[in-house]
């Protein structure tokens, strides 16, 4: 690291102040995150030992939530651990190729998650406006295609980010991130160089991923609510439709959260900046919370299994 006319080359070593304004009062902070963060693993967790020990749940529809789990895991542990050893160990330091590689990696779980999602939409249409051809469309080689799509996607148009960072810009008027983890604008704001190409990156790959899905998950749904409501029978109908309500919970939570937070931190300029700081927490980890309650409250299979595991539990 080297100081050149009140400008850094090259800092090995960044810090994360946490939540700016809030210092004092981080270590209670920390309580309910590492609440949320072990709830979203064992709730998650859970839902994967029952897809796997359950062979009737080996359907698309369960094997697009499990890959939604393990991309929540994987989100959750990304971020959690070092947040809690800012609010709680007073560790705020971390190598900048690490905090780099924390923010690809949020980044691209964050459009797997986009993907899933929309992967999952279409499954539901296709389960509900095609049935009798839903077998032969998707099946298991479909959706290993699918995930692995979806993840060369996420990881290809997310890797940009990280060589403009590291190959564009070279001083930094400070090594301070004013975040509780290694989000992109935080970073490229340390620069003392032109960033515009990283702001409009950034836009692109949000709005290419996210602004592609969207758009087709509600086209989906659109067509879906239509087929339902065509349905002869009023049992039919609400069948179909309690289907799809979880879907549009989880679609809802996940892209409004993301959207205000997105605006907030772009347009919000007289909002303080630790409420930009927690938006973007919640963004991160209400997701991994709230799926597998979600799922697991209005799936009737899952809602059953869990029953069965606690039950069992119970009369021993």
């Amino acid at each position: 690291m080297y100081k050149f006319n009140s400008t850094i080359f090259m800092p090995s070593v960044l810090t994360l102040i946490g939540i700016p304004g809030l210092e004092s009062v981080q270590c209670w902070i920390g309580i309910p995150f590492c609440a949320v963060y072990i709830f979203a693993l064992f709730g998650n967790s859970l839902l994967l030992v029952i897809i796997k020990s359950d062979p009737r749940l080996h359907e698309p529809m369960y094997l697009f939530l499990a890959m939604l789990g393990v991309t929540d895991i994987a989100l959750s542990a990304c971020i959690l651990p070092k947040m809690l050893g800012i609010f709680w160990f007073r560790m705020p330091k971390i190598y900048f190729d690490a905090c780099l590689f924390q923010m690809w990696l949020i980044h691209t779980l964050q459009c797997i998650e986009s993907g899933i999602l929309l992967a999952m939409a279409l499954d539901r249409y296709v389960a509900i406006c095609h049935p009798l051809r839903h077998a032969t469309i998707f099946t298991h080689r479909l959706l290993t295609q699918i995930g692995v799509g979806v993840t060369l996607r996420a990881t290809l148009l997310s890797a940009p980010c990280l060589i403009l960072i590291k190959c564009r810009l070279k001083y930094y008027r400070t090594t301070v991130v004013s975040h509780s983890y290694c989000e992109h604008m935080a970073i490229v704001k340390l620069a003392a160089e032109d960033v515009q190409i990283n702001k409009i990156y950034g836009l692109f790959v949000a709005f290419s991923i996210l602004g592609f899905d969207i758009i087709f998950i509600i086209l989906s749904y659109i067509q879906i609510f239509i087929a339902v409501f065509t349905l002869p029978q009023k049992e039919a109908r609400l069948r179909a439709f309690n289907t799809c309500i979880a879907h549009i919970c989880v679609f809802l939570e996940f892209y409004l959260l993301g959207f205000f937070s997105f605006f907030t931190h772009r347009f919000g300029f007289h909002i303080p900046p630790y409420v930009h700081i927690l938006l973007s927490n919640l963004y991160l980890l209400v997701p991994p919370l709230l799926n597998p309650i979600v799922y697991g409250v209005k799936t009737k299979q899952i809602r059953d299994r869990v029953s069965k595991i606690f039950h069992s539990k119970d009369l021993s």
